[in-house]
């Protein structure tokens, strides 16, 4: 009942009443686990491939906001406990997805069938290409997908533990240090904000997949540009 009530609170009034947690949705994770669901959540999404369709962006977002004063509702949560949960969970998923592909090798994303996550490797290894082994693991943090594919990929691209571990930190700790004070600063300074909760999960979903949706734009766009020129060299 105490988690249903949290659960109603934090979706702006829909019914819970005996309804599954839902690991889609940020809220809902936050009122049924608190800080704990976030580092747990956020070791999964970066650590284990399965995780990859976990919501990570809006989880540290959503938390942030309710860690502000004025936030109200049956669910509010510590920001030192939030913060300290964000970087250890995500900070201990990366490593292990790097050592996991150290052992493994392409062999664990070989054995996976979800067409996303192939697409998220083929993206991460254009990151490492394209960027460098130190830009690409920041840069990596902050698109869906790819910040779960890309720690055991450099693991089975022998990307240096030394290189790896030091910029998995540092992306590491401005996503999850960035997103949930970004979150915090908005909820102290707007009143009530929690009623505002959904629209602001959803504009976050939403800058978060861009990245996404501009890959897919140029990927659609080369074709078309490299035609005329096969056609008349």
């Amino acid at each position: 009942m105490a988690v249903a009530a949290a659960f109603a609170q934090v979706t702006a009034g829909a019914t819970a009443m005996g309804q599954a947690v839902d690991v889609l949705d940020a809220g809902s994770l936050l009122a049924a686990f608190g800080a704990l669901g976030v580092a747990v959540v956020l070791f999964a999404e970066t650590g284990l491939l399965v995780g990859f369709f976990l919501p990570g962006d809006s989880l540290l977002f959503t938390a942030g906001l309710l860690c502000a004063p004025g936030a109200g509702g049956a669910v509010h949560l510590a920001l030192p406990q939030v913060l300290l949960a964000a970087a250890a969970g995500t900070l201990a998923g990366s490593q292990t997805g790097y050592w996991l592909g150290r052992r493994g090798g392409r062999a664990l994303l070989a054995r996976s069938r979800a067409r996303k996550l192939h697409e998220g490797a083929a993206r991460a290894e254009e990151y490492l290409a394209r960027y460098g082994h130190a830009k690409a693991i920041v840069l990596a943090r902050f698109v869906p997908i790819v910040r779960t594919v890309l720690n055991p990929l450099a693991g089975a691209l022998h990307v240096p533990a030394r290189t790896f571990t030091l910029w998995q930190i540092t992306g590491g700790l401005l996503w999850t240090l960035g997103l949930t004070l970004a979150g915090y600063a908005l909820g102290s300074s707007v009143p009530n904000v929690d009623r505002y909760l959904l629209p602001l999960v959803a504009l976050v979903v939403a800058v978060s997949l861009t990245p996404i949706a501009l890959e897919v734009l140029r990927a659609r766009r080369r074709p078309a540009t490299s035609d005329p020129e096969e056609q008349h060299p």
